[in-house]
């Protein structure tokens, strides 16, 4: 189970908004997303949880780069929210450097055999498995995200995902208005 909210500064404080993950498909659809919740680009956090096993937090000061920490990059790389927040930057990859067959530069004439190339997807999937498991069980990203807000880097990484988003708000003082969406 998931649990999203959306955290955006104001004037008169912070205010919170539930929001339905489910037609985000990239890191900037999110962003765009928390834009949305403050049209003065305020600061906004988007604020998720899985089943107490991760939490993350991306951070958007208006048209800037999102911020992102993830506390346990291998539990949210195993979700569909958690591989949205997991971009090659956030993992130290370098994008150009994947494992996929650029099928452009494949002669296809329509005479390849059929059983060696699915010893090659066999073998594309091995790559893929060792990808994931080069995922981090660790948290990642940008720890000192909330330190101008109250939450250090080191009270951030002792955070437990069972709590860390109302200690989260609390440290904002903004934990009345996140449980009245949670």
């Amino acid at each position: 189970m998931y649990f999203a909210a959306l955290l955006a500064r104001t004037e008169d404080g912070w205010e919170a908004s539930d929001t339905e993950l489910d037609d985000v498909e990239s890191l900037s659809d999110l962003a765009e997303l928390a834009r949305e919740a403050s049209p003065e680009d305020d600061t906004v956090l988007v604020l998720i949880e899985q089943e107490d096993a991760w939490f993350g937090v991306v951070r958007i000061d208006g048209e800037d780069d999102p911020r992102i920490y993830v506390s346990d990059a291998a539990a949210a790389a195993r979700s569909s929210y958690g591989e949205i927040l997991l971009t090659d930057e956030l993992l130290g990859r370098d994008p150009d450097d994947d494992d996929d067959v650029d099928l452009d530069s494949l002669d296809l004439d329509g005479t390849e055999d059929g059983d060696p190339q699915r010893e090659d997807e066999e073998d594309d999937d091995e790559a893929g498995t060792s990808s994931a498991e080069a995922v981090p069980h660790s948290p990642v990203g940008d720890s000192q995200i909330l330190d101008d807000l109250g939450v250090g880097e080191k009270e951030l990484r002792l955070l437990d995902a069972d709590d860390a988003l109302s200690s989260i708000a609390e440290a904002l003082g903004a934990s009345e208005v996140l449980e009245t969406v949670r």
